[in-house]
């Protein structure tokens, strides 16, 4: 199981307390832990954000980006906040949000000359690419459509087309013809 820091809380100061990662603590657990830590002082969006980490790596790509603009909403300054939520919106395949969130983050690793800036760099470039993607899927989609309803149209012209010219045959009497024709 993968391990990380765990808050621990001081109830003679009432602030919570980060303590070194312990191989005994899983995610899972570290989750409730986290709302725990929460509970005592929700006014702290680094909690919000730890937990927000917590829930990134389970997977729970709502309640990560919760966590995130709960946090952004205490301290929208919070660099590692925009960072999560950009990862959980690219997970959920929102890419335009996603790359608002990334550039926001590498804005403010850029403001702090953070060592976490090449980090943001190159969640930019996936949000970037997954747009890219996103509307080259769109464009293939909607190709497809406009193809499908371009061959729908054509066949119906040729239905038409061969209607009439069975139509004119019949008032000739070159039916058997025709019908020869048709199989070609």
């Amino acid at each position: 199981m993968a391990t990380t820091r765990a808050p621990r809380c001081c109830m003679e100061r009432r602030k919570p307390i980060l303590l070194p990662p312990c191989a005994t603590t899983s995610i899972s657990s570290l989750n409730f832990i986290w709302v725990t830590s929460i509970q005592q002082d929700s006014r702290n969006p680094k909690l919000f954000t730890n937990r927000a980490m917590t829930r990134l790596k389970l997977q729970s790509w709502d309640s990560c980006i919760d966590d995130c603009l709960h946090s952004i909403e205490l301290d929208d300054k919070n660099m590692k906040a925009y960072y999560y939520l950009a990862q959980a919106q690219l997970a959920l395949n929102h890419p335009n949000e996603a790359l608002t969130s990334a550039q926001t983050a590498y804005q403010l690793c850029l403001k702090t000359e953070s060592s976490s800036t090449s980090n943001a760099s190159q969640l930019v470039l996936l949000a970037k690419k997954e747009k890219w993607e996103a509307k080259e899927r769109e464009r293939i989609r909607k190709r497809s459509e406009l193809l499908a309803e371009l061959e729908h149209g054509l066949q119906r012209m040729k239905e038409f087309e061969l209607g009439n010219v069975e139509f004119r045959h019949k008032d000739r009497g070159d039916s058997t013809e025709l019908r020869e024709e048709r199989q070609e």
